[in-house]
């Protein structure tokens, strides 16, 4: 398959371009994929109302197909056509935080969109995204696009187009090239099909943000079913790159300079710099400790790039400390080293 390229980023308000809006128009309506740049991460984008085509999202990503999608929408009107019982706490919270990095998994109306995007549940996550591409796209196309991230199953998600061709070129119709994701974390999945409501998938919208609008809204319960998942991210392999990676917590001192660290490399915040011995690899993942939002921007573009070092054969993460802005990356990170954690005084 040719995969077509669409180069965004310098035409996203001129009026010249409406031929290329039109392309990918007809390319979603004739059923076929493309990746879209949002906030988060890219997604890899079709009509949601097309079974056939739910079906090679699944497949051109590798994704099993109980692991359900994200619907993704321009406008809270294009809800009422395959969702219902939305109550006023949760419309509150759509008024405060869309479009921006939140879904939100809803009560399904069946008959509008296809069985398997929701992968055989009752309920449907929907997000409004913010990216400015990823929005007009969406808004000249006017149907629900589902988009799960445009990478194979289990890999690292896409920041940047350049993650997306190398995955998935030849696999789909078109890529959107829309410069770098501002977040670069998936966004947070709120369960509203009960009360108090769940997180399903931390994010960049805290339990905390969400309480400030909704105070007590959030249930502390760890009830989530890992074997039906509710949402992306639950129950597989995510986030992984081929190299392996461990999590340090409580780095305290210089690291040994007698090990041979030369193809190891060292994730760390800036100002840990002075721990990490000089013949391992450094790699920068964000300020410091408290730079949580470097690090989310940070993270998958540095599990990309080690994978692309041959000379990087194992890597070590910095740990970030239990904190409410911090449970997003600490998430992506556990699952990214298949839990693999040290204390830093044992290496």
């Amino acid at each position: 398959m040719e995969t077509k390229i669409w180069d965004l980023r310098n035409h996203l308000t001129d009026d010249v371009n409406i031929d290329t809006y039109n392309e990918i128009k007809n390319v979603f309506e004739a059923g076929g994929l493309i990746a879209i740049p949002t906030e988060t991460v890219y997604g890899l984008g079709g009509d949601a109302r097309n079974e056939q085509t739910i079906k090679n999202i699944y497949a051109a990503k590798g994704r099993p197909s109980d692991n359900p999608l994200i619907v993704h929408i321009h406008h809270v009107k294009q809800l009422d056509a395959f969702t219902e019982h939305i109550t006023q706490e949760v419309r509150m919270l759509m008024n405060q935080f869309w479009p921006g990095p939140i879904s939100f998994i809803l009560p399904l109306k069946k008959g509008y969109l296809c069985e398997s995007v929701s992968g055989g549940l009752s309920s449907i996550a929907v997000r409004m995204p913010s990216h400015p591409i990823g929005r007009k796209i969406l808004e000249f196309v006017d149907i629900p696009i589902a988009a799960p991230s445009a990478n194979l199953s289990g890999r690292p998600s896409p920041t940047n187009f350049e993650h997306v061709y190398r995955d998935l070129n030849q696999r789909i119709d078109g890529i959107v090239n829309g410069d770098q994701s501002e977040e670069g974390l998936e966004s947070t999945v709120l369960d509203c099909t009960q009360y108090p409501f769940r997180i399903a998938r931390p994010g960049s919208i805290t339990k905390s943000m969400i309480e400030n609008v909704l105070p007590g809204s959030i249930s502390t319960k760890e009830n989530l079913n890992q074997e039906n998942p509710i949402a992306p991210g639950m129950k597989y392999k995510h986030y992984a790159p081929d190299t392996p990676i461990t999590i340090v917590y409580a780095v305290h001192q210089q690291l040994s300079s007698s090990k041979d660290w030369r193809n190891v490399a060292f994730i760390f915040p800036k100002d840990k710099l002075k721990y990490i011995p000089e013949n391992a690899t450094f790699i920068p993942l964000c300020e410091n400790e408290r730079d949580i939002k470097g690090a989310n921007h940070n993270l998958y573009q540095i599990l990309h790039d080690i994978d692309q070092n041959e000379n990087i054969k194992e890597a070590y993460i910095f740990g970030f400390e239990n904190r409410d802005d911090a449970v997003a990356i600490m998430n992506r990170m556990q699952k990214a080293a298949n839990y693999t954690i040290v204390k830093g005084e044992t290496l």
